[in-house]
């Protein structure tokens, strides 16, 4: 770690849980419960992180390598580590830097970033701070899918001229989830936390019942996306094999498993059981992702060893970022980082193209 890291560790922020107690503290009961709370009695989001724990690694010894790398092949390219950050809205609710600040840790750290559709910065604006990095990780931007198809790509053309590298659809959320954290604790909305890079466009972003479904995307509606996209189109949200066998026959270029951590429908499986069946469907057509109750290196190893091509990232990101900007989402990653690293010593992995075997599942 860098001086500057090295004194977080000083400060007692030895873990992702640290900085999650101390985002806590610092944060209003509204906000907290706008980036914490799950849908329902939160139950998926609760097993997002206990199933990982219920996922054993089973090292081999005497194998550890002197060249260790975290290094991955993606969409083309190779990239320095398998760690994305995933698509979070009104990240200026935390911190004033918002996505800017999270934008330049990850790529200091050699860490990807899924931009949301929902940030409180220009795209322009993010792209321009983070592409000239050497060492950066990949930069895709969110989408949503929009009734006005004018509007969704002129949004898409924006972001390749930018310079994302890759498109991602969240296809999951056709409604809200039932967040009872949030209705008890409504959130004080400030005037500067606006969605920018919708605005141009005149986007409602809720409306009635009726017009929600109405308006709910169908697989005609991602596949007129993805024919029509100029970037590659990654699907966001992807649960059940079948789906992931339909992300595959309409041309999306990934998928990444996802319940939109807990925060939509409570009861849904999570991420880490999810995994291996999405992996097991598509038979290396296309990379799976995955995020949700990421906590630990030993969980981005897990997910590797399963399957996944990368690891999304997301409320620990907040968390640091509420902590100290973009230094407290460097320091977040950087452990995360640190963690991965040992693990793949202790397990004999010399890359993350893990070998069979190297996992198996529990129960608790």
């Amino acid at each position: 770690m860098s001086p500057s890291l090295t004194a977080w560790s000083a400060q007692g922020y030895i873990n992702l849980v640290d900085h999650e107690q101390q985002a806590k503290a610092r944060l209003s009961a509204g906000v907290w419960a706008y980036l914490q709370g799950g849908a329902g009695d939160e139950h998926t989001l609760r097993a997002n992180a206990s199933a990982w724990q219920g996922i054993t690694l089973w090292p081999r010894v005497l194998k550890t390598s002197e060249q260790t790398h975290t290094r991955i092949f993606l969409l083309g390219r190779e990239w320095p580590t398998p760690l994305l950050i995933a698509p979070m809205a009104h990240q200026a609710l935390v911190h004033s830097q918002g996505e800017m600040g999270t934008a330049l840790a990850a790529a200091a750290q050699g860490v990807g970033m899924v931009l949301s559709a929902k940030a409180n910065s220009t795209l322009e604006d993010v792209a321009r701070s983070t592409l000239s990095d050497p060492g950066r990780g990949p930069l895709w931007f969110q989408a949503y899918p929009m009734v006005d198809r004018q509007h969704l790509l002129d949004l898409m053309r924006r972001a390749h001229a930018a310079g994302y590298e890759a498109l991602v659809l969240t296809v999951d959320a056709p409604v809200q989830g039932v967040r009872d954290q949030e209705r008890r604790n409504p959130i004080a909305w400030p005037s500067h936390v606006q969605a920018v890079n919708l605005m141009p466009y005149g986007i409602k972003t809720a409306g009635t019942w009726a017009q929600c479904l109405k308006e709910a995307p169908r697989w005609s509606d991602v596949q007129w996306l993805i024919e029509n996209a100029p970037l590659p189109v990654l699907l966001k949200g992807i649960t059940h094999p079948e789906d992931a066998r339909m992300a595959v026959s309409v041309g999306a270029r990934g998928v990444i498993v996802s319940n939109h951590g807990g925060r939509i429908l409570d009861g849904m499986p999570s991420s880490a059981e999810a995994l291996p069946a999405v992996v097991q469907a598509v038979a290396g057509a296309i990379p799976v992702l995955v995020d949700g109750g990421i906590r630990r290196g030993t969980d981005v190893l897990k997910a590797m060893t399963m399957g996944a091509t990368g690891v999304l990232l997301g409320r620990s990101v907040l968390y640091g970022l509420a902590n100290g900007g973009a230094l407290g989402v460097a320091h977040v990653l950087r452990l995360l980082l640190d963690e991965l690293q040992m693990a793949m010593a202790l397990t004999g992995s010399h890359d993350l193209e893990c070998q069979p075997g190297l996992w198996r599942t529990t129960r608790r």
